[in-house]
């Protein structure tokens, strides 16, 4: 995944909160993290009752951290050739990329921030810790990641990594803003767990709404070129991440009746559909019969 090396960048939409402590407990929010962090909890028997959007935080203990120099963002990610060498930069040329589309397409987007932190942070959600991975928090429409997360992903998970397989955890999340907007995510209501569930349907979506972004990505301006190489670790990104194998791997088993997030085969295909049409039309798995 290359950049324009002359796209400029708007560091404006990232918050920079690296090593700066805040938050108490732990959040469950909407994303691949929070997947994770619910099978470690019921394997501990918690039964974490706060649901994929993050409004019902719920507490595991107190953490303080110790406030550090927090990255300088504006001075170090100016141009796509920034975003080209360093990794703090090019989420945010993902994030503006992202934006971009979804503003040209979505009547009345409000821009979201990322905000990077480092362990935990406070959020309109709850605090939450780096366990939980990324995540959309709706009730302050904010993406947060410790990016430290990829590292994870490759050595907890399996997942080849990549600089795309980092663009699509980003896609995904703000594909959950997208639903916020358009009030999609109301109709999960308490349909949480389950192959065919609210909640499933709901991370589904995000994922085709990243497939649709990758399609057009190039278009927005700051994204130079993907590779078929590149769409192949976003999709490996997202098999790593299906209940199926996150299950398999923590218990020896996979029990579909507490999936929340679809299993790796359902995750690359509605990838799949989004990037193959473009179109966020053919992302309505609310609708759909067979996911």
């Amino acid at each position: 995944m290359k950049f324009r090396p002359k796209a400029r960048l708007d560091t404006g939409q990232v918050q920079d909160r690296r090593g700066m402590g805040g938050g108490r407990g732990i959040a469950v929010g909407g994303g691949a993290g929070g997947l994770i962090l619910v099978v470690v909890l019921l394997l501990l028997g918690v039964n974490p009752t706060g649901g994929g959007d993050g409004s019902d935080p719920f507490s595991l203990g107190t953490g303080q951290g110790t406030a550090t120099d927090a990255g300088e963002l504006s001075s170090t990610c100016r141009t796509g050739e920034d975003a080209n060498q360093r990794e703090d930069c090019r989420i945010v040329a993902v994030v503006n990329s992202v934006q971009a589309y979804w503003g040209d397409h979505v009547q009345g987007y409000r821009e979201a921030p990322t905000q990077f932190f480092t362990g935990q942070t406070q959020t309109g959600c709850g605090g939450a810790t780096s366990a939980v991975g990324p995540f959309y928090c709706p009730n302050d429409q904010t993406v947060y990641i410790d990016l430290g997360f990829y590292r994870d992903l490759r050595t907890r998970f399996g997942a080849r990594g990549g600089a795309f397989a980092e663009a699509y955890v980003i896609a995904h999340e703000y594909g959950h803003h997208v639903q916020h907007l358009l009030g999609t995510d109301d109709r999960v209501g308490g349909d949480r767990e389950g192959p065919t569930s609210g909640s499933v349907r709901l991370e589904l979506q995000a994922d085709c709404y990243a497939g649709v972004w990758a399609a057009h990505a190039v278009d927005t301006g700051f994204v130079e070129q993907l590779t078929p190489a590149d769409i192949s670790d976003g999709l490996d990104a997202a098999a790593a991440v299906g209940d199926d194998r996150i299950q398999k791997a923590a218990t020896g088993q996979v029990n579909q009746e507490s999936w929340t997030h679809g299993s790796s085969a359902q995750r690359q295909k509605w990838f799949n559909t989004g990037y193959r049409s473009g179109d966020a039309n053919r992302c309505d798995t609310f609708a759909a019969r067979q996911l």
